[in-house]
């Protein structure tokens, strides 16, 4: 069992930054891909980026690539998604998720946090 708690989100205006972060529990985190996914209401989870094992590997959807970075610290179990120049349409609640491979459908994920709402003013 992996436990995710993510932190870092809030209230933003228009091209400002947040960084969020996913705690893990698991003393195996460097063997866990991790990917983060966002929600808003009445919507699918939606894929944002992930991260490979070691952090030399990360993908992103097209809306967020150049503005968004992800990194990982597997001595601290913490995964980091720094995102700046936010728009409003990047409002959601962000979730992180652990997995053994590497997807982008939420269904290869095994374990969920929590999530952290963001919410980005015009």
């Amino acid at each position: 069992q992996v436990n995710l708690v993510e932190s870092g989100g809030g209230l933003v205006q228009a091209g400002g930054s947040l960084r969020l972060s996913c705690a893990a529990s698991e003393r195996t985190f460097s063997s866990y891909v991790i990917g983060w996914f966002r929600q808003t209401p009445g919507k699918e989870r939606d894929f944002v980026g992930v991260i490979n094992w070691s952090g030399g590997s990360t993908y992103y959807k097209d809306s967020v690539k150049g503005r968004f970075t992800l990194s990982r610290d597997n001595a601290k179990n913490t995964v980091y998604l720094q995102m700046n120049s936010l728009k409003p349409e990047d409002t959601a609640v962000y979730y992180c998720a652990a997995s053994r491979g590497i997807g982008v459908q939420p269904k290869v994920y095994n374990y969920w946090g929590q999530g952290t709402q963001v919410t980005v003013s015009s």
